[in-house]
């Protein structure tokens, strides 16, 4: 049960933030550093417990991994969603009056899932190389390097298809009136393939590890 809390608590903080950020009056260009580094923060206060996934994509790529036991696999997704619904209510009583529906993506559906599938594969990556792989193992740098993964995703692509990179920041963002429920299988699919074969691509790399 303290897996499940602090992947709760963590989804929650980097959930909240987005909405924090983003909504207007959020944080403008800033928001996207504002992300990464709660994300940080929140793999350095938790990693050494759950894992610091907060994000159903890369409890997918752990698992594929073998570093996430398959019965903690559901549970995380649960409570990872439940973390970002639970903040999405909440961004709506600090900026009740500022949610107004998104609709799309600003240059088209292939160009969001290309953006969402390229940044989540570059996130997983990171996060199994950093985070679980035997050669980086008791590193002092893992969250810094996930957050500043999540930044910069969301500098380079957040434009095209939001930079969610992550199943759970997706429902969260749909609640929170910042995309449509249409497109939420954009996320599913970008997400999920790309945390997959960034797991795949980690075991043809690093053998048996």
């Amino acid at each position: 049960m303290k897996k499940y809390l602090v992947e709760f608590i963590g989804t929650f903080f980097l959930v909240f933030t987005v909405g924090c950020t983003v909504v207007a009056p959020g944080a403008g260009a800033l928001a996207p550093l504002a992300i990464g580094a709660c994300l940080t923060v929140m793999i350095f206060s938790g990693g050494h417990i759950s894992g610091g996934h907060f994000n159903p994509a890369i409890s997918l790529a752990v698992w594929i991994r073998g570093k996430c036991p398959t019965g903690d696999l559901i549970p995380y997704w649960l409570v990872q969603v439940i973390g970002a619904v639970l903040a999405a209510w909440m961004v709506h009583f600090f900026k009740p009056a500022s949610l107004d529906p998104a609709g799309g993506f600003p240059i088209g559906v292939k160009a969001a899932l290309l953006a969402e599938f390229l940044f989540t594969f570059a996130l997983a990556w990171v996060f199994l190389n950093t985070g679980t792989a035997k050669g980086t193992a008791g590193n002092s740098f893992y969250g810094l390097a996930i957050g500043m993964t999540v930044a910069t995703g969301g500098y380079a692509v957040g434009g095209v298809s939001g930079g969610a990179f992550n199943p759970a920041v997706a429902i969260a963002a749909i609640l929170m009136e910042l995309q449509t429920w249409s497109n939420l299988w954009v996320f599913l699919v970008a997400n999920f393939g790309g945390a997959a074969l960034a797991a795949i691509t980690y075991r043809v790399v690093n053998g048996g590890d």
